[in-house]
């Protein structure tokens, strides 16, 4: 597949088939720990993966982000004792009742993945005053997260999996990596074939969380206000359209 990124935007158009794909890619994408495999990845995939993750919008479009492909496994044992150490602090956070679960979990496939991918954000990129910056000094991270996401959607639709693994101290990834001091590791992520993509989250199938009703968290002009008899259509709608459940179709019309 050739990458068209000169398109211009008034010919593009999206069929019906293209947005069904669009919304199977979203509600199938899946956090993976413990199913990937340990086959290398085609580098065909991973560039464009990377290419969709560095056309993510940013802010003053200063595109603050930096890929740290990591597939040494020396350095990959040595982020997954950082990983053990920062786990068994969280896990001692969490109430008596919680902790056996909360080990129970996979939470991080560092060592089955071929690849780790730690993804920065370069804040002095563009300099002291970035536009669209200036009010808000935190979207160049927000912007580093967006190009996360395009590279998880990406590579869900080359049918690889990929999972976060927040459960670090920076500071380890600062040290291992050899990342300089000002550039912030936003994320850091687990890539590679899969045996099969889960249902559910794990963390729903575990019990952990249900997903919250969308209708309950959208509000009409203000905090907590939800008149409903004002807006009920786009209510019923968004009620409606809830017929996208752990990745397949209940109902028409998506």
């Amino acid at each position: 597949m050739k990458i068209h990124s000169q398109t211009a935007t008034q010919e593009v158009e999206f069929s019906e088939k293209d947005r069904e794909s669009l919304y199977k890619t979203i509600f199938n994408r899946r956090d993976v720990r413990g199913q990937f495999l340990p086959d290398p990845i085609p580098h065909d995939k991973i560039a464009r993966v990377l290419q969709a993750a560095h056309h993510a919008p940013s802010v003053g479009f200063m595109q603050p982000w930096n890929f740290v492909l990591v597939q040494s496994e020396a350095v990959r044992k040595r982020i997954h004792r950082a990983f053990m150490d920062a786990n068994e602090e969280a896990a001692r956070m969490f109430e008596e009742g919680k902790q056996s679960t909360y080990r129970s979990l996979k939470l991080e496939g560092i060592l089955e993945s071929p690849m780790n991918i730690c993804v920065t954000c370069d804040r002095s990129r563009c300099g002291p005053v970035v536009l669209g910056r200036t009010h808000i000094k935190t979207v160049d991270l927000y912007s580093t997260v967006c190009a996360v996401q395009n590279l998880w959607l990406a590579a869900r639709a080359e049918g690889l999996g990929v999972g976060w693994v927040s459960i670090i101290r920076q500071e380890a990834l600062h040290d291992i990596l050899n990342i300089p001091e000002d550039i912030v590791p936003i994320a850091y992520l687990c890539i590679g074939k899969v045996s099969h993509f889960n249902a559910a989250p794990d963390l729903q199938t575990a019990g952990w969380r249900e997903r919250l009703p969308l209708e309950d968290l959208v509000y009409f002009d203000g905090w907590q206000q939800q008149e409903r008899d004002q807006h009920q259509s786009l209510t019923d709608q968004i009620r409606a359209h809830s017929g996208w459940v752990d990745g397949h179709r209940l109902v028409d019309g998506w």
